[in-house]
């Protein structure tokens, strides 16, 4: 999801997004330790995912 995308969200929302994402993340790395993990690159995309809705939230708390 883009960061334009995210900005529209409530912070609600974004929490909710958060913890999907760190949700994915954990059955990623439990994947990578199985060793049935397709896709190596999906990990570091969650995790980018994650530190982006980490900055909207906080610059919409500082908003407020």
């Amino acid at each position: 999801m883009k960061a334009s995308e995210l900005h529209q969200l409530t912070l609600e929302e974004l929490a909710q997004k958060e913890s999907d994402s760190r949700e994915e993340l954990f059955n990623l790395r439990l994947q990578r330790v199985t060793g049935k993990l397709e896709n190596p690159s999906r990990a570091r995309e969650v995790r980018k995912a994650i530190a982006r809705i980490k900055t909207i939230v906080n610059e919409k708390r500082k908003a407020k």
